[in-house]
């Protein structure tokens, strides 16, 4: 296998396929040095972390993407193993096998120019033959470049406005997705804050007292929540402030001082005097 000229040909299919991008180039190169040192045999055993590494591909998901684009459009055979401790098998093509040598009988002559010119009118046809003549010709080679370079210009011109004109588009549509997604959440936040029912104080004493707990109670939990904006967690609206209420009255015992706790043993409390210093 031809290295160079397998590359030529590699790079005349890149330089049509308008699919291909960077990156897709890149990881070829990789695949490709792999199989270089391979011999060149297939299939070559590959692994993503080597294969990214030299390929300079820092996304896994760009890289499985460029992989299975190669694939689909026939630059490579990638068989996945499926396996993280087996390496995936990938087959490489030989491209150097379409540039074929042109045949002798195909060449033209040494005195036939390569390029026909455009305008095949001269100032003396005479002058185009292998005899000499009195009048200046046409150069054709000449007339063709200065052609070629104009149309490439306009082409540039059309691509450099055909550009502006995709990216502006792009801008366009990237501010429509930003506001609908600012909407979006604007609605949310509305729909959340108009869903969270505020109590009153009265109706949270009232609610207390059917549970048979004190009004104290009741203004502690209607101050704390009040504060913070009836936010559970200082976060998450309030959706039902009487389960939340049932919540303070199961964790209040909790909160209850020494001293309002009657039947509560007072180990710690002593009338007499110990001395430290007598052994156990």
């Amino acid at each position: 296998m031809n290295y160079i000229k397998h590359l030529t040909g590699f790079f005349e299919k890149v330089a049509i396929d308008k699919s291909l991008n960077p990156t897709h180039v890149s990881l070829y190169i990789a695949l490709f040095q792999f199989w270089n040192c391979n011999r060149f045999k297939n299939p070559i055993s590959i692994s993503r972390d080597e294969v990214m590494r030299i390929s300079k591909i820092s996304s896994k998901a760009t890289y499985h993407k460029c992989l299975k684009n190669l694939h689909s459009l026939g630059y490579i055979n990638y068989e996945p193993s499926y396996n993280p401790f087996k390496g995936s098998h990938v087959y490489l093509f030989n491209f150097s096998d379409d540039l074929k040598p042109i045949q002798k009988n195909e060449r033209k002559p040494k005195n036939e120019p390569l390029n026909k010119p455009v305008s095949e009118q001269a100032l003396n046809k005479s002058c185009t033959s292998s005899e000499t003549g009195t009048e200046q010709a046409l150069v054709p080679s000449i007339n063709n470049t200065n052609i070629l370079n104009d149309k490439n210009v306009s082409n540039l011109e059309k691509h450099s406005k055909n550009f502006e004109e995709i990216n502006n588009s792009d801008l366009k549509n990237e501010d429509v997705e930003k506001e609908k997604s600012s909407a979006k959440k604007e609605k949310e936040f509305i729909v959340t804050s108009s869903a969270v029912e505020k109590p009153t104080i009265e109706n949270v004493k009232s609610y207390f007292q059917e549970n048979n707990f004190p009004e104290q109670e009741a203004q502690k939990f209607f101050n704390y929540f009040k504060s913070v904006g009836w936010l559970v967690g200082g976060k998450t609206p309030m959706v039902d402030w009487q389960a939340a209420a049932q919540n303070w009255m199961i964790n209040a015992p909790k909160f209850i001082s020494n001293a309002e706790q009657p039947n509560r043993a007072k180990q710690l409390n002593t009338t007499t005097d110990k001395d430290y210093s007598e052994p156990l």
